[in-house]
């Protein structure tokens, strides 16, 4: 018995546009909820939600099957990584990648040996069915997606060396820190970081490697998504539920 297809690598690798929402409340009923509404993945956020462990492993167990979990670490953290893993993660989002070797040691984080050097631990992981799934060490690295963030100005340089990494899987374009770096706090949508976030996104799709990008700005994402951008984020819960209490509140 193999390792559980990962639905959402399959379908990077076809070329099928993959719409998303950020997952940035750290609440397993949100994360339920959300499943439910159609989307093809949602990002639980440990960078900048309030998850830890127990909090991620929730709401993987709240979204279930509805929609691919895509869990994003804090940082390129190898235990962090392994901990995600083994609790069942099976797409992990790194953020701030800014060279070559980087990826590299992101890549080798997610594998088991010999491709890497994550830990081996499956008996007690629920990644495996708690030693359930009989081949799941021989047929995890298969299953496991690897996203990487490139966000600012230094990764945008070192683009074409990760780019050159195998088995990452997909590129993500941080706007917002990308903005700030470049002297726009706040302003993602300048003309100046569009332009450069278009030239990334298509740097990136010319290598062969998915695409990805996060917009709560409709127009633009609508442009994102005519652009065959691989894995497209159009909101988080957050904006969500601000926008629509505002909203009720002002019809009153």
């Amino acid at each position: 018995m193999p390792a559980p297809t990962n639905s959402f690598k399959a379908a990077l690798k076809s070329g099928k546009t993959q719409i998303g929402l950020w997952v940035g409340l750290g609440d397993p009923g949100v994360a339920e909820l959300a499943a439910g509404t159609g989307f093809d993945w949602l990002v639980i956020d440990g960078e900048h939600g309030p998850n830890g462990l127990r909090d991620v492993l929730a709401q993987l167990r709240s979204i279930g099957s509805a929609a691919h979990a895509v869990v994003r670490t804090r940082d390129d953290n190898r235990a962090e990584i392994k901990q995600m893993l083994d609790i069942g993660a099976q797409t992990i989002l790194v953020p701030m990648i800014e060279s070559g070797e980087q990826a590299r040691e992101a890549v080798r984080s997610v594998l088991y040996p010999p491709q890497g050097v994550r830990g081996v631990g499956a008996a007690l992981a629920r990644a495996s069915a708690y030693n359930g799934i009989a081949d799941y060490l021989l047929t995890a690295n298969e299953e496991i997606c690897l996203l990487l963030q490139v966000e600012s100005m230094a990764g945008v340089a070192a683009l074409d060396d990760i780019l050159a990494v195998e088995r990452v899987d997909g590129i993500f374009v941080g706007p917002a820190d990308l903005a700030a770096d470049m002297g726009h706090l706040g302003k993602p949508g300048a003309p100046e970081v569009q332009s450069v976030v278009r030239d990334t996104l298509a740097r990136i799709q010319s290598s062969g490697k998915a695409a990805g990008i996060l917009t709560s700005d409709r127009a633009l994402a609508q442009g994102y998504a005519a652009d065959g951008i691989g894995f497209l984020a159009i909101g988080s819960d957050v904006g969500i539920l601000r926008t629509g209490l505002i909203a009720l509140r002002s019809a009153f």
